[in-house]
């Protein structure tokens, strides 16, 4: 079977280091061409995280613990 473009550029991204990867999609959102303030408020929001990631102030969780976090976190709201 022989992969697209795009699945080949998204395999490609994914073996970026974590840093890399969130300035590639700051660079993807801004190529959208998008002049929103929500938008740009999203962008520097990735980029403090990316910074503080990198800076080793803030910890990465897998997915399917954050996924678990959340849905505990939304259960402890509705039994309250």
């Amino acid at each position: 079977m022989i992969n697209s473009p795009l699945e080949d550029i998204e395999a490609a991204a994914l073996q970026l280091a974590t840093s890399d990867r969130a300035k590639l999609a700051e660079r993807l959102l801004i190529s959208l061409d998008e002049d929103d303030e929500i938008l740009a408020t999203w962008v520097a929001e990735a980029e403090r995280r990316a910074d503080a990631f990198d800076r080793g102030e803030m910890e990465t969780i897998d997915f399917d613990e954050a996924i678990a976090l959340a849905r505990a976190r939304l259960a402890n709201r509705r039994a309250a």
